[in-house]
């Protein structure tokens, strides 16, 4: 009973640092007067407002990866896993905009950088697992695994920043159709 408690005062005070965060108030005050958790308890799971914040991030980020390692895993070329990558990112993006936002932001989480990328680092491997077959055929280009990361998701990034923030003449659905080939020519080996 009291383990399900605590899951569920951790699921509210996340779901809870969503709105608030959506609706201007990521603060502590903003939080715990919508949630009703108060400020012990909070720090009581998370350790402080900042690994409240790291906590989100890395929900909003495994869900991200999620998407993108379902939709990669599905391909069998690279050409059509670039394709895939950029569909499932923008997608993301359209239907969860409020956590595509809080990933962009990612307010109060650079005193939890290490522990982020230590959760993430699982659903990374399976991302690179996949590239290094075709890395090792010559097919992609043989750089450094945060260079191949930035000119995949770099673009991507970038239209979902501007996306979220307004910016005329940024269509998602626009996006995903015309950028694969322009980053999979990006990746190709000897291009």
């Amino acid at each position: 009973m009291r383990q399900r408690r605590s899951e569920e005062t951790v699921r509210r005070l996340l779901d809870t640092a969503l709105t608030a965060f959506t609706e201007g108030d990521f603060t502590l005050r903003g939080v715990t007067t919508r949630s009703g958790v108060s400020v012990g308890s909070l720090y009581h799971h998370f350790g402080s407002f900042d690994g409240l914040a790291a906590a989100l991030y890395t929900e909003c980020m495994a869900l991200l990866l999620d998407a993108l390692i379902d939709a990669l895993e599905r391909t069998r070329t690279p050409r059509t896993g670039v394709r895939a990558i950029v569909r499932a990112y923008l997608a993301f993006a359209g239907t969860n905009p409020a956590r595509a936002r809080f990933i962009h932001a990612a307010p109060n989480t650079a005193g939890h950088a290490a522990a982020i990328a230590e959760r993430k680092a699982p659903q990374i491997d399976r991302l690179v697992a996949w590239l290094r077959p075709h890395i090792a055929a010559g097919t992609v280009a043989d750089l450094p695994i945060p260079l191949i990361e930035m000119l995949l998701i770099g673009p991507l990034a970038e239209v979902t920043r501007r996306w979220l923030a307004g910016v005329p003449g940024i269509d998602l659905a626009e996006a995903a159709r015309v950028l694969p080939e322009p980053i999979w020519r990006s990746l190709q080996a000897g291009y």
